[in-house]
C-alpha cells in the first residue's frame, strides 16, 4: 500500500511537474499551450505528463491531432493547494523562496479575504479583474469578474478610474500577477487590493465558478 501511495508522491517530487500541475488547475490545456506557458521544451512537458497520467493524477482527450490535459479531478487541486499550504507554514525555506520569487519591494500589497470577496460581489459594488491569460479566464473564473490580463489593464484605466473599488486576482497563492496589476494600478491613480489567494483555493474551496470567455 505505502509502495502505492509512494507513486503518487513521486509524481509531485519534480518542480517542473508541481508547474505543470498549478497550470492545469487553472484549466484544460494542450501540450504545446503548457510548454508555451512553462517555458518548457515540448519533449520535456510531455514527458512530466507522463509520469502525472501513469500515477492517475491528469486526465486527456484528444481534439484531432491535438492531446489536451486536464487535473483528474478537483481533489488533485486540493492535495496540491494543501501541500503548499503545509509547505509554506513548515517551511523557512520555501517562506523565504516565495518571498523572493514574488519580490515585495515596499511591502505586501492590500489583501482582501474571500469572504470578504463574497460580501462584496453579492453587494454588487466592486470591479473583479481577473488578470491571468484569457485562455485561463475562459477555461474557469469568479463569477462576475471581468476578463483583464496584464497588458490591458492600461486600456481599461479610464473606466476603472470612474468606477467601484477594484480587487485583481490571478492563479493562487505562489502568483504575482495580482500584485503586479495592483502596482500597475496605483501608477494610473487607481486604489485596488488583491484576492488573499486565487482561483486554485476559490476553486478547492467549493466557491461558484463560471466557464467561458464572456
Amino acid at each position: 500500500m505505502f509502495d502505492e501511495l509512494a507513486v503518487v508522491g513521486k509524481a509531485f517530487g519534480s518542480a517542473r511537474r508541481l508547474e505543470l500541475v498549478e497550470l492545469l488547475a487553472q484549466g484544460e490545456r494542450s501540450v504545446d499551450d503548457l510548454a508555451r506557458a512553462a517555458g518548457m521544451g515540448v519533449t520535456t512537458v510531455s514527458a512530466h505528463l507522463q509520469v502525472l497520467k501513469a500515477s492517475n493524477l491528469v486526465s486527456t482527450r484528444r481534439e484531432g491531432t491535438r492531446v489536451y490535459y486536464r487535473l483528474a479531478g478537483d481533489d488533485v487541486a486540493a492535495l496540491y493547494a494543501a501541500m503548499r499550504t503545509v509547505a509554506r507554514e513548515r517551511s523557512a525555506d520555501v517562506a523565504r523562496a516565495l518571498d523572493s520569487y514574488l519580490n515585495l519591494p515596499g511591502g505586501e500589497v492590500g489583501v482582501i479575504s474571500r469572504q470578504e470577496l463574497e460580501e462584496l460581489l453579492q453587494g454588487g459594488d466592486l470591479v473583479l479583474l481577473d488578470v491571468r491569460p484569457a485562455e485561463e479566464f475562459a477555461a474557469g473564473h469568479i463569477p462576475g469578474a471581468t476578463s483583464a490580463p496584464l497588458e490591458a489593464l492600461g486600456a481599461m484605466s479610464a473606466t476603472l478610474r470612474q468606477g467601484p473599488r477594484v480587487v485583481a486576482y490571478c492563479r493562487g497563492t505562489f502568483c504575482v500577477l495580482a500584485h503586479d496589476a495592483v502596482r500597475l494600478l496605483a501608477v494610473e491613480g487607481i486604489p485596488a487590493r488583491r484576492l488573499e489567494d486565487g482561483m486554485l483555493e476559490w476553486r478547492t474551496h467549493g466557491h461558484p465558478v463560471e466557464v467561458g470567455a464572456a
